[in-house]
């Protein structure tokens, strides 16, 4: 059964949830039918997910760039808030794709003021400057092609 509309996040409370929240999983195929499910840090700009990773995450997506990511919170089901998001990754391969996506800059600075030099440690929130380096870590986009979002916040009780 479909999630009912009037559970759904505003565009303002997903873009909340997908700037403060810290991880996301996204779930990749890996050889064979094999689903990789992995946690990441990730940024959010222009509507797209980037995150900067490597290994079988990478090789997936270049061998098949459809991927589901889901960022959630809450742990009770009452309080339970989330996006769910399928569609296509684009592995970001050299500089030169890094430099023409027009909003990696936005992501980058939103990485760095989120975990702030890597665990919220730093005084001064910095740039994330990662770049594509030896065969596999790269910086990925994920363009969401269907969105599911909800907010149990907004069921109302029993009774």
């Amino acid at each position: 059964m479909p999630i009912p509309k009037e559970l759904a996040l505003t565009p303002e409370q997903l873009d909340e949830l997908m700037t403060t929240s810290w991880n996301m999983r996204i779930a990749t195929i890996g050889p064979g039918t094999r689903i990789n499910l992995t946690p990441l840090w990730f940024g959010w700009a222009g509507g797209n997910i980037y995150t900067y990773c490597r290994g079988q995450k990478v090789i997936n997506l270049r061998r098949n760039p459809v991927a589901t990511i889901l960022v959630d919170r809450n742990e009770r089901f009452p309080e339970l808030q989330g996006a769910m998001f399928q569609g296509k990754a684009t592995v970001l391969e050299d500089a030169d794709a890094e430099n023409a996506d027009s909003h990696l800059e936005t992501a980058r600075m939103q990485m760095g003021e989120k975990y702030a030099g890597g665990h919220g440690e730093a005084a001064e929130p910095r740039r994330n400057a990662s770049t594509a380096r030896g065969r596999h870590w790269r910086w990925v986009r994920f363009e969401p092609a269907r969105a599911v979002t909800w907010d149990n916040f907004k069921i109302k009780p029993r009774g």
